[in-house]
């Protein structure tokens, strides 16, 4: 279970600056940071349901992408504030787009796929 965790503590610590620059890399296109943004929300959720089986863990991180992007079509005056913050606009983004559904899907299949390899390598403390 700790190494669940320390594996999506270094997923964090390594998506976080990833993703803010991504916007600055003129060949990247503006959906890898969307992807990378889901990726993120994974590997958040992976820390909370720790115990939970990774098909649950992609659901809901999903679940979270989907309802974030289409939240952006609210425009309560609080929330629209909320967002125009750096906070609220790394949070739940401006805008709503359906590339960023596409997005968040790319995302979250690869790092369920890396998180998969990497959860079956045995740790060294097993042996």
């Amino acid at each position: 279970m700790k190494r669940k965790i320390l594996i999506s503590l270094v997923g964090l610590m390594v998506l976080i600056p990833i993703g803010l620059y991504s916007r600055h890399i003129s060949w990247l296109s503006e959906e890898t940071g969307d992807a990378l943004w889901a990726i993120m929300v994974f590997c958040l959720w992976r820390i909370i349901l720790v115990k939970k089986e990774l098909p649950l863990v992609a659901l809901i991180s999903l679940t979270h992408s989907f309802l974030v992007e289409f939240s952006q079509l609210i425009r309560w005056p609080w929330l629209v504030s909320f967002r125009s913050t750096f906070i609220g606009h790394m949070m739940l983004g401006q805008g709503f787009l359906w590339i960023d559904l596409l997005a968040y899907l790319i995302g979250l299949a690869i790092i369920y796929w890396a998180f998969r390899g990497l959860e079956q390598i045995p740790s060294s403390s097993s042996k």
